[in-house]
């Protein structure tokens, strides 16, 4: 598969199949993660993965539709608030590396905000100068969802002079 058929194909699952995800798997999709550009190479992600005991405690409305893994993308703390926005930036394309690269091999996430919410904070024990970047279920999809008409490209452009 091409890049751009990987990229156009990817899809939100919202179920998933009690299948495993391996090890070795997971790990692979993250290196290939850690390639994503960020700032002066301070590589500001941490992820927590995410136990049955807490994954209870976070009350999630579908239990991420039983994905057998779930875990937190975290954007480390920074010196400033411009370093802090370059930091979340980063994390976001470390994000999307992880879904592109769990989809090339099958599998697929679901990308949640829960963890952002105060409460689920504590639960998550995610320090206060931290950001939460999402709650990911991952796993191999029940069904894929179709394809949700985009706007066209060609209208989010503005020249400037």
């Amino acid at each position: 598969m091409s890049i751009m058929d990987i990229i156009k194909t990817r899809r939100s699952v919202k179920q998933f199949k009690p299948d495993p995800v391996s090890e070795a798997d997971l790990l692979s999709w993250l290196e290939a993660a850690s390639y994503a550009p960020n700032h002066r190479m301070n590589e500001p992600w941490e992820i927590v993965i995410i136990g049955s005991e807490t994954r209870a405690e976070l009350k999630h409305k579908t239990d991420f539709g039983g994905a057998p893994v779930v875990l937190v993308l975290l954007s480390k703390s920074a010196a400033t608030p411009f370093e802090r926005d370059e930091n979340v930036m980063a994390v976001s394309c470390f994000a999307q590396n992880f879904l592109l690269a769990a989809h090339e091999a099958g599998a697929g996430a679901y990308w949640a905000s829960l963890g952002a919410l105060p409460h689920n904070r504590l639960i998550l024990g995610v320090p206060e100068d931290y950001d939460v970047i999402g709650v990911f279920g991952i796993g191999y999809p029940e069904e894929i969802p179709q394809l949700k008409q985009r706007t066209p490209v060609t209208s989010k452009i503005t020249y400037r002079p």
